[in-house]
């Protein structure tokens, strides 16, 4: 009886050795895939290729290391970086593959900036993140005024947070005080606002695609919101994407109308159709090339040539569109 019993107990003991192993390890392999940065380079539908890396601006007047840039601006042939920690601006050339430093702006009315913009005459836009005003510079970035929206229904405060402009050189500005988007024809006259949706819990950034759709990405709830064309009011695009990003702060769109999004905390970059369907995924966590740190701002032209700020890595990467 003794030796049934001990046995009867053995094998009790194994089973719930077995049970509390089995959820060990489960619980291990949930905690190692959250730290596991998201990496799968060119995941989906959709891939991009590193083509090379930018440290610092040679040719400028007064050249050295980038220093966290917060801020890219894509043309068909150049590009501008927001060499936030430096407090200046970066104008780069970017003809048949080749990437050369052309001039270094410092204004004193910019300076801090953040997020950057150019418009069809390449006059150049940057949000100042102390001061929370946007400014307007030549293509040879002189200063020519800030943007005040002019000639709103009510004059009430507004605090910008990001800005887009679009083909047409409308200027898209997100106000984060009173939870709206101002939109501004090209010289800064009021045109309208469109109000985020009830369900917005931070809106960080805002874009416009080929068709004239607003888009507005929300940091804490990780969705995506739009506004058709003419629409006074952002709807939802998206559910969450909590299981491809984690924190969500700025967006672009190609010529085919698909999404490209930083996650910022997750330090990489995913890609979405016109209904917000995920494509895929690029880049990583990382230092080496191709891999980034807390990027902020990225940008493409119509060639699909993308510059992203890899603020904490201090530099700009350039990557290729490949489909």
């Amino acid at each position: 009886m003794y030796c049934a019993f001990s046995v009867m107990k053995d094998t009790k003991n194994k089973e719930m050795i077995d049970v509390m192993l089995k959820k060990y390890m489960l619980i291990m392999v949930l905690l190692f895939s959250v730290m596991l940065p998201i990496n799968s380079f060119g995941a989906g539908t959709v891939k991009m290729a590193q083509v090379m890396t930018l440290y610092s601006d040679d040719n400028a007047e007064s050249p050295g290391p980038l220093k966290q840039p917060m801020g890219v601006a894509c043309s068909e042939d150049s590009f501008i970086v927001a060499d936030s920690g430096n407090g200046r601006l970066l104008k780069y050339s970017f003809l048949d593959g080749e990437v050369k430093a052309e001039a270094e702006f410092k204004v004193p009315e910019l300076l801090h900036p953040v997020t950057v913009g150019i418009n069809s005459k390449g006059d150049i836009f940057a949000l100042d993140g102390i001061k929370r005003r946007i400014v307007r510079l030549s293509p040879d970035g002189k200063f020519i005024s800030f943007v005040e929206p002019a000639g709103m229904p009510s004059q009430s405060s507004y605090v910008p947070k990001s800005f887009y402009i679009d083909k047409s050189d409308n200027i898209y500005v997100l106000d984060i005080f009173s939870e709206r988007v101002i939109v501004l024809d090209p010289e800064g006259a009021y045109l309208k606002q469109i109000k985020f949706h009830e369900d917005t819990g931070f809106a960080s950034d805002v874009s416009v695609d080929f068709k004239g759709n607003v888009l507005l990405v929300d940091s804490i709830n990780a969705r995506i919101f739009y506004a058709a064309k003419g629409s006074e009011v952002f709807s939802p695009l998206t559910e969450s994407l909590r299981n491809h990003v984690r924190f969500p702060t700025n967006l672009t769109t190609d010529k085919r109308g698909r999404i490209h999004l930083v996650d910022r905390n997750g330090s990489l970059i995913i890609s979405l159709g016109q209904d917000g369907s995920f494509l895929g995924q690029s880049s990583g966590f990382g230092w080496k090339d191709g891999l980034l740190n807390y990027p902020s701002q990225i940008c493409m032209n119509s060639k699909g040539e993308v510059a992203i700020a890899d603020t904490n890595n201090s530099r700009v990467q350039i990557f290729k569109l490949l489909r």
